[in-house]
């Protein structure tokens, strides 16, 4: 029943603008989704733009390398004036360096001095100037080489990200939503803004109700499950009210609008998702983390290296060249070459070996996030259960289970009704095992009756049975009764109810494993059904009967309760989970049925609808970690070696480069183990 929603989902907004530098992450999310949702070129060219980012830093670096080898050459060969060599490496500098110098300037500016662009930064220059002190060999190429370094690493992780953006492009179905509105007799195909109220609009089994209204004509069962989460299909008459983001499943129905496209459903569930995504906290890099505790150390260090030995050597004036020259090589050599490129490689290798296993990370701050989840929130439809109808159970009066399955498949045979649909999939050989069925009548609101063979068999609702007489009962079970009368006589009945999914109890399982603390459900569903759920799966708490604004409030008060350094993680699939996983900390959201405002919404997107993967991501995401931290740890040991013996001037500049060129190498050989999920 809900195996096509996905594709009726369109109200979902166009894929964010794609971020120019792989450190905007910070951003994304911000962006307001303006009026253009139709306007296809634009996602075309924010594709292209996206590659011309990669591309640009990619003809960037190479054009820079080029640059270096050229004015290493010119040093070598001619014998210049300092500072003309100085003019001649800073062309390759700038080229590359521009945006860092930028980004440390705007950081120092907002007060956020020591981020990763500013260590960089300072190292470089410091490695520029230091020729110019007496006594001292000039350290251009190195200065541009780092540089170089620091922009391979950002080119690795922009390009994994991109990568993963671009799956979800691929799994959004990019067709605009449409309603067809009768103008002067005939049918006109519009966009949802242009309809004014009061017009009418024609919606077809299938297609998705673009605008809220009123039926005019028409009997139909609507699919609210991206809505509300509420697994049974709300049947629909003359004069119901029905609302934007519903599929309309069996009948073909006429509306009246009564609210323009931004005031109807869909329009303000997606402006919820906004203002829930401007009060996420954006986490920050691994990277950014660490430039923020180790800047300052080195940068005073540097300092204290620079003025404390002349203090205190007696004569101030005479000391403080050479110590300013080992607080300069100080500050060169601390800048932390191998990390620059092998944390990010790290990253790229989490994101691809998370991909390769169908899950897409929409960022490197995003792994670093799943690392350190203690919460799990779940949707329930669609998320820990199919989001679709079948048969839970049997309960006959007279005959077996099978026989009674085997009628009402007969009797629901022709039926457009997902119940009917769930009664035929439960019974599948009903097509083969030659009865007669005839006289098929559908009494609207009560069910269907028929004659199968020689009996005549009712399916239906509780009224049913009683226009026919037969002494019907109710049931213990949650979910959608059907009962079954046969010539008028009781014969039992039959549950039809959203399935939990195969894997939900063993992705539960898993998450326990990996220490969640605390797992919830918050449904949009009936009470009774989702305690069914939530008893089944052994859950810590549930919320049941939420519109998309309760969802939002119910997480904003777990963040509020939860420990430092903890975090909320999300999992929903339709429109109305959109806001939450907006809000959340990391929202996962389930790309083979969501809808697509979920995935848009969304921070990690799980290809195949299976909860096991949230365990899975987290796995991959504590390794891509520990990858990182192994090589931040083994690249400072080999560093603080080297500064000490800097520090007493045995170390040589090169043998410091070399040092950190030959822990890159290890570093990255170790990266490459993340891709290995």
């Amino acid at each position: 029943m809900a195996h096509h929603h996905h594709h009726h989902d369109e109200s979902a907004v166009e894929p964010h603008e794609h971020l120019h530098d792989a450190h905007d992450c910070h951003s994304c999310g911000h962006h307001h989704h303006g009026e253009e949702h139709h306007e296809h070129h634009h996602e075309h060219e924010h594709h292209h733009h996206e590659h011309g980012s990669l591309r640009g830093q990619l003809v960037l670096i190479i054009a820079t390398a080029v640059l270096l080898a050229a004015a290493v050459l010119i040093e070598k060969k001619l014998n210049l004036p300092l500072w003309q060599m100085l003019l001649i490496y800073l062309v390759p500098y700038l080229l590359i360096g521009h945006r860092t110098l930028l980004e440390a300037v705007e950081g120092l500016a907002h007060g956020d001095a020591f981020n990763e662009h500013f260590l960089m930064s300072i190292a470089t220059i410091g490695a520029l100037s230091i020729g110019f002190l007496p006594g001292a060999e000039p350290q251009f190429a190195e200065a541009v080489f780092v540089m170089l370094f620091f922009q391979v690493g950002e080119l690795f992780e922009g390009y994994a990200e991109g990568k993963s953006r671009e799956s979800i492009a691929h799994l959004m179905d990019i067709r605009p939503d449409v309603a067809h509105v009768m103008r002067g007799g005939a049918e006109e195909t519009v966009s949802p803004e242009q309809v004014a109220v009061g017009e009418v609009i024609v919606v077809r089994p299938g297609e998705k109700i673009p605008l809220d209204g009123m039926i005019v004509e028409g009997n139909t069962s609507l699919n609210t499950v991206a809505l509300t989460g509420e697994s049974v299909p709300r049947e629909a008459a003359p004069d119901d009210e029905v609302i934007s983001g519903c599929v309309n499943l069996s009948g073909a129905i006429s509306v009246r609008t009564t609210k323009s496209y931004g005031e109807s459903t869909v329009a303000k569930i997606i402006d919820l998702v906004e203002h829930a995504s401007e009060k996420k906290s954006q986490s920050e890099t691994f990277i950014t983390r660490f430039a923020r505790i180790y800047t300052p150390i080195v940068v005073l260090a540097a300092v204290a290296l620079a003025l404390l030995p002349p203090l205190f050597s007696g004569n101030f004036a005479q000391a403080f060249p050479t110590w300013l020259y080992r607080a300069l090589m100080f500050l060169v050599v601390s800048c932390p070459c191998a990390l620059v490129i092998s944390v990010p490689l790290t990253f790229f290798g989490g994101i691809g070996g998370a991909s390769r296993k169908g899950i897409l990370i929409k960022g490197a701050n995003y792994i670093d996030v799943l690392s350190r989840t203690g919460i799990v929130v779940f949707d329930k439809t669609g998320t820990l259960t199919g989001g679709e109808f079948a048969v839970t159970a049997v309960h006959p009066d007279k005959y077996d289970e099978k026989h009674l399955l085997h009628l009402a498949a007969h009797v629901e045979h022709f039926s457009t009704h997902p119940i009917g649909t769930a009664l035929r999939n439960a019974f599948p050989d009903e097509a083969t095992d030659g009865c007669e069925v005839s006289e098929v009548t559908e009494v609207a609101g009560h069910g269907i009756s028929a004659h199968v063979g020689n009996d005549v068999v009712c399916v239906g609702n509780s009224k049913m049975m009683e226009s026919v007489g037969a002494k019907w009962h109710d049931c213990s079970h949650a979910g959608t009764i059907i009962h079954v009368a046969i010539n008028g006589e009781y014969a039992g009945h039959i549950v039809i109810n959203d399935r939990i999914k195969d894997d939900s109890a063993a992705a539960i399982g898993q998450l326990r494993d990996n220490g969640v603390k605390h797992l919830v459900m918050l449904t949009g569903d009936r009470d009774e059904v989702a305690a069914e759920v939530a008893k089944q799966l052994k859950l810590d708490e549930y919320h049941a009967e939420l519109l998309p604004a309760d969802k939002v409030a119910h997480v904003e008060r777990m963040m509020a309760e939860k420990a430092h350094g903890e975090h909320l993680a999300f999992v929903g699939d339709g429109i109305n989970d959109a806001p939450v996983l907006a809000r959340a900390d990391v929202g996962i959201a389930m790309g083979g049925l969501g809808s697509d405002a979920a995935i848009e919404a969304a921070d990690v997107v799980l290809m195949d609808d299976q909860p096991t993967k949230i365990a899975t991501a987290m796995r991959i995401a504590r390794r891509t970690l520990g990858i990182a931290r192994q090589n931040v740890a083994f690249a400072i040991g080999v560093k603080v070696a080297v500064l000490l013996l800097a520090a007493v001037g045995i170390a040589t500049m090169w043998m410091a480069v070399f040092a950190d060129v030959g822990v890159t190498v290890l570093a990255v050989l170790n990266a490459m183990r993340a891709l290995k999920a």
